[in-house]
Formats: C-alpha cells, sequence, structure tokens
C-alpha cells in the first residue's frame, strides 16, 4: 500500500481534500493517538494555522486495522465540530475506547494502519417498501444510517467490500441497529452519505 492510499466516493467535487489536507487529517489522528498513550486524555488541536477545509464542521470516522484486521473505528455522523478536532476524537476514541477492544497499547502503534473517511451530509431517502429502498442503494458507493425508534445503525461505504450485496447489507445493518431479522416498519428511516477516505500506515509518517 502507498504511504497515502486514496479511496474517494466523493459526490460533491467540492468537497474533495489535497494531498496536503489529507496529510494534516491524517497526522492529527497520528498524534491524537500518541497524546492518549504519553497521557491518557483528549487532545483538542488549535486548527489556527491549517486550512479552511479542516476548520469546516464536518463528520468523520477513524479506522485503526493492524495486519489487515480491524482493531477500532469511532465516528461521527452529523457535522457538530471542525473536521480536524472531529478526526482527532475520534482517533483518540478509536485507539482507546472502542468497546470491542482493549485500550491501544504502545506496542501495537507502530504497526497501525490510519484510516480517516470524511463524510458528506446525510440525504434522506423516500421509499414506500423495502423492495423500493433496496432499488435505490448504491453498491459500493452509499453509506447508510438507519433508524427506527430509539435504534440506529450505519455502515460505511468500506463494509461494500465485505457485504457486495444489497440485500445482505440492509439485512446486516436492521441487525446491527438491534432490530429482528427482516425487520420492516413504515416508520423506519433511512439516510445516506459517501465518504472521502484515505490511509496510511503509522510507520510511514513523515
Amino acid at each position: 500500500m502507498s504511504s497515502i492510499d486514496q479511496r474517494d466516493h466523493w459526490d460533491d467535487p467540492d468537497g474533495s481534500y489535497d494531498p496536503t489536507e489529507r496529510a494534516l487529517l491524517l497526522d492529527l489522528a497520528i498524534r491524537a493517538m500518541e497524546r492518549g498513550l504519553r497521557q491518557r486524555d483528549r487532545w483538542e488541536p488549535a486548527l489556527d494555522d491549517h486550512p479552511d477545509s479542516l476548520r469546516a464542521h464536518r463528520a468523520s470516522f477513524v479506522t485503526l486495522t493492524s495486519d489487515g484486521r480491524l482493531r477500532g473505528c469511532i465516528g461521527s455522523l452529523r457535522a457538530t465540530r471542525p473536521l480536524g478536532r472531529d478526526v482527532a476524537r475520534n482517533a483518540y476514541a478509536a485507539a482507546f475506547e472502542d468497546p470491542r477492544f482493549p485500550p491501544l497499547a504502545e506496542a501495537e502503534f507502530a504497526w497501525l494502519e490510519v484510516q480517516v473517511s470524511v463524510l458528506s451530509p446525510p440525504q434522506p431517502m423516500t421509499f414506500g417498501s423495502r423492495r423500493e429502498l433496496l432499488a435505490q442503494i448504491r453498491p459500493g458507493i452509499d453509506g447508510l444510517i438507519l433508524e427506527a425508534g430509539n435504534r440506529q445503525g450505519t455502515f460505511l461505504p468500506s463494509v461494500w467490500e465485505q457485504l457486495n450485496d444489497r440485500e445482505q447489507f440492509l439485512e446486516h445493518l436492521i441487525r446491527k441497529a438491534g432490530l429482528p431479522p427482516g425487520y420492516w416498519s413504515e416508520q423506519l428511516t433511512v439516510s445516506r452519505y459517501t465518504t472521502e477516505s484515505f490511509a496510511r500506515p503509522v510507520s510511514a509518517r513523515p
């Protein structure tokens, strides 16, 4: 894998991040984890000297892998803070607060690959049946947010790499949201988003 691996599914060409911006976001994620390893506290980076694109409010996910296996993934679905701070916060959470994994140990750090995914604003989908919903989903492109009552689940577009069938993708998302298999309701809501994603091994940091 190259030092910056580019995997884009961004609908808005004005939302694209150039190589410098991508490198800055990855560096913020790595620095947040380093700070966590040293001091076990969240780092809120000052962004005054960063590009406007990193100070704009955007939602992001940070995914950590080690030897090709998931090591942590935490993110935001709504844009509530500057992108640079959102990435730093989510990197810390992915390393130390993902309930599926123990907190990151220093010995693991150098072997991680860090991926940042910047989300486009979610767009509500309109449908009257499960079939209509399935017909609108774009495999390999759409991330989905599924909500029913107080239940919610999301899959990033990268999940299509494991679940490349619309029916499987939707059914697994239903189960992730804590709903029974085959669940359907007129109150079910689904929004879609795309991501611009880029990754780099920690060891490739300049």
